[in-house]
């Protein structure tokens, strides 16, 4: 979707992001280097872009390190190792990822110095299977978790269970170490021992968060301004069913208005086998089905990450004319919801929003303009 409205939304979306990046975020919560080792370790979509903002501002220091990011998500780095992984279920590289970590903060001193960079996807990129497991139970646990439904709290705790590296386990490996991290929040709420399952949190910690949901929010609106609503900066639930309440929503307010919202939804799958999509352009599949082509209401969904669920966008954006273009292609919009088909509703349309990886992660920004 190509017009005034819809370019208004994308430059929002890239203001939330831009807010978030780790070049900008990094650099204020970084300690200075300690006067032993300095060893940086990380885990996240963020975690290669967080490492090269860690070397621009340790410039002439001496640090060693290595990360794993998400397939794709690897930048070019100096001194600080980067690997890949699967995400959002492990793969043979999570777990050669994790054990290679646990090993470079293995027998560090008292005057040593740890930096974790941890953002969203570390759950699926540590992966390092507790006592009497193996790799493929966790694929398996991890792929049924992903199908339920269930909120990304819940799913979290499940894996810290069946890991020995989440839930604080990392954290004591780095003993007698001190340990500063650095977080990027993805989770509703803002819950350290929920960002990437923990690894590196427990009572005490230095934990420092340092981009979160609501201060993308935030930028996002006074970048528009406009008269904004934020409706909250972690709502969960069915993403379908979140659409249909913001359109209720949207029908009701008087504009020139933009409603923002932030979170994480879900996409309970069921025993059908499903479309290609993700929770962004489900929710706005069915905002659009609510909104029934009103005439002054635009609106942009999409993952702060670049890539909604496992597909190449972000998300999509609709706008009055959505399900008129639709149907003028036979294309039946309930039944793409259905089906959990979003992404090829809006691929059919060329309403796609497709950034690649933006390189950190708050979680869905969305936005809802009403002129």
């Amino acid at each position: 979707m190509k017009d005034a409205n819809a370019n208004f939304l994308r430059r929002i979306y890239g203001a939330a992001t831009a807010a978030a990046s780790p070049a900008l975020c990094v650099p204020p919560s970084l300690p200075k280097p300690g006067r032993g080792r300095n060893i940086i370790i990380g885990a996240g979509k963020a975690a290669a872009a967080m490492a090269v903002a860690v070397e621009a501002a340790w410039e002439g220091a001496n640090f060693e390190g290595v990360v794993v990011t998400r397939y794709g998500h690897a930048v070019p780095t100096r001194k600080i190792r980067v690997l890949q992984a699967a995400h959002p279920v492990p793969d043979e590289a999570s777990e050669a990822a994790a054990r290679e970590i646990l090993s470079a903060v293995t027998g560090l001193r008292p005057e040593d110095q740890v930096v974790a960079l941890i953002s969203g996807g570390a759950s699926s990129l540590l992966a390092l299977p507790a006592s009497g497991l193996i790799l493929q139970d966790k694929i398996l646990v991890n792929q049924a978790l992903l199908a339920s439904g269930a909120p990304i709290g819940t799913i979290n705790r499940i894996r810290k269970a069946l890991s020995a590296i989440k839930g604080g386990k990392l954290a004591a490996a780095c003993a007698p170490a001190r340990l500063v991290t650095l977080a990027i929040s993805d989770v509703p709420g803002d819950n350290p021992a929920i960002i990437g399952s923990g690894p590196t949190w427990m009572e005490g910690a230095d934990y420092r968060l340092i981009a979160t949901p609501l201060a993308s929010l935030q930028a996002a609106a006074k970048e528009a301004g406009m008269e904004t609503e934020i409706l909250g900066d972690a709502l969960e639930g069915e993403a379908a069913v979140l659409g249909r309440q913001q359109g209720e929503l949207a029908l009701r307010s008087t504009g020139p208005k933009l409603l923002l919202s932030g979170g994480e939804t879900t996409v309970t799958i069921g025993a059908s086998r499903p479309g290609r999509g993700g929770r962004n352009t489900e929710f706005l599949l069915s905002l659009a089905l609510a909104l029934d082509g009103a005439r002054n209401i635009w609106a942009l969904a999409a993952d702060s990450d670049g890539i909604d669920g496992t597909e190449d966008a972000a998300g999509a954006i609709i706008g009055p004319d959505t399900l008129t273009r639709a149907r003028a292609q036979g294309l039946d919009a309930a039944q793409y919801l259905t089906a959990h088909d979003s992404y090829s509703f809006f691929q059919a349309l060329g309403d796609l929003v497709i950034t690649g990886p933006t390189l950190t992660n708050v979680n869905d920004i969305r936005a809802i303009l009403i002129t």
